[in-house]
């Protein structure tokens, strides 16, 4: 059930029509009953996982609040870290592993023919484990309260907005909404969830799925049958239809939540504006990046140990974010170059307090059109499907720039779709003001909605294509 699917607007009225007529309890009931029916729509063998990882994640926390002995706590919370990344594992990674090992043990004449283990991917299980990954952690730490109500913490682990694709919302945050009133839906609430809402939709519909084609095309195609300009221009679709698809899904989920009453935490804020690889991972997919930071780069040291130190846990979280993101060594050494550009910025950047004066515009536009093209080399890697396809169009940008029939069109239609869009969080990124909109005369509000809704009508995709976030 796709968010750009009339089937889930059906489905949202429905929810919210019988939600807006109940109380608490018999909100949160109601809820957890459409979450687990939206979840059954990808896959319902699935929603058995999702209940275990909720019963499992729920008694440890249970647990790790009754015990005062440190060991007991410790174990808990590391059955319930090893179960869940466990079943993590299982389901993500093992078909992965078999493969590599049976491909090296064929090199090695230890097999005759190859182990073939398919696993179905469950839609979001990454995302559903890092929200309970999160919870135990927090409540070992005394960082959130103990849930000891099933149904509030099952809610949490399961609220459809956010279950497929995020935002990784923290129980410290998404939590304590659960077990109290929630506000209705009064005309503030309805303005920031219609623009949230209208955004994404454009973000997917028109900037994501007309771009999704374009970039096909070259990562599809033989690489030598490609001009520089074709594979250049192909990335930087590719570029905006992850960033359309991704922040789409994101924003549909906050405006969502926003009309149930509850509060998201925001996941992109014009990533592609950002002037260095920290500012780019404190804009692209904050939810992640964040919970990086806390669980893993903050716990390995951060940047307490010396400069070497520090280096080392930059490269080995980011690794384990481009692991997260699926099982292929593409993805890893996508997380392995954020790494290593991370510390290399770190390690070249002036150190002391931020000058007084902003840097020139000129100044500020170079590092920027720098920032983006290297984020741009690193996408080919994430979406190219191999090393061996990765390094062919990566030699294709430095041969035969002419300028083709596809590379005039994408050229074109990248500048239909995307600039609009470009001026528009430029404004935004100058005002410094995610509701900035908001704030103006409703003629200018009314006039970039009337822009989205025709856009939506009369430019749609030539082939709707699915989240590619569902795929993590």
């Amino acid at each position: 059930m796709w968010f750009n699917s009339f089937g889930f607007w059906l489905f949202f009225a429905l929810v919210a029509l019988v939600y807006s007529r109940l109380r608490l309890a018999g909100q949160n009931r109601w809820l957890l009953a459409a979450s687990y029916f939206f979840y059954a729509c990808f896959d319902w063998r699935f929603l058995s996982l999702i209940i275990f990882c909720t019963a499992l994640n729920y008694h440890a926390g249970l647990k790790i609040a009754a015990s005062q002995d440190l060991r007991q706590r410790k174990f808990w919370l590391g059955w319930s870290l090893l179960i869940s990344l466990f079943v993590l594992g299982v389901f993500k990674y093992l078909g992965f592993f078999t493969r590599e090992i049976s491909a090296l043990l064929l090199n090695f004449g230890v097999l005759e023919t190859p182990w073939i283990l398919h696993i179905l991917l469950p839609a979001g299980i990454s995302f559903f484990t890092f929200h309970a990954l999160s919870y135990t952690i927090d409540v070992y730490r005394g960082h959130t309260t103990v849930s000891r109500n099933f149904v509030e913490f099952a809610l949490f682990i399961s609220f459809f907005p956010q279950l497929v694709a995020g935002p990784i919302n923290r129980s410290t945050l998404l939590l304590p909404q659960m077990g109290k009133p929630r506000p209705p839906c009064d005309a503030q609430r309805f303005r920031e969830g219609l623009y949230a809402i209208l955004t994404g939709l454009f973000l997917k519909i028109v900037l994501a799925d007309n771009m999704a084609w374009l970039a096909s095309h070259v990562f599809t195609s033989d690489p030598q049958s490609l001009a520089g300009s074709e594979v250049l221009l192909g990335v930087y679709a590719f570029a905006f239809q992850i960033y359309g698809d991704f922040a789409g899904y994101s924003s549909i989920a906050c405006g969502t939540a926003c009309w149930l009453g509850f509060d998201l935490m925001g996941n992109f804020r014009r990533p592609y504006f950002a002037t260095s690889p920290q500012d780019f991972w404190q804009r692209w997919h904050i939810s992640l990046s964040t919970w990086l930071r806390d669980y893993l780069y903050i716990p390995l040291g951060g940047n307490r140990g010396g400069k070497w130190a520090t280096y080392r846990n930059l490269l080995i979280t980011m690794l384990l974010g481009g692991l997260w993101h699926g099982a292929a060594w593409t993805f890893l050494v996508w997380g392995g170059i954020h790494g290593l550009w991370l510390a290399l910025h770190r390690a070249f950047s002036p150190g002391g307090p931020p000058p007084s004066r902003p840097a020139p515009l000129w100044l500020t536009g170079v590092k920027m059109a720098v920032t983006f093209h290297l984020i741009c080399l690193t996408w080919l890697v994430f979406r190219a499907e191999s090393f061996s396809q990765a390094w062919a169009l990566l030699l294709r940008l430095g041969a035969d720039w002419q300028l083709t029939a596809y590379a005039q069109t994408t050229l074109s239609l990248i500048a239909f779709f995307i600039l609009p869009w470009l001026l528009f969080e430029a404004w935004l990124e100058r005002r410094r003001d995610d509701l900035a909109l908001l704030k103006v005369a409703w003629f200018w509000r009314a006039l970039l909605y009337l822009y989205l809704v025709l856009m939506m009508l009369f430019f749609p995709p030539p082939i709707p294509a699915e989240f590619i976030y569902f795929h993590f």
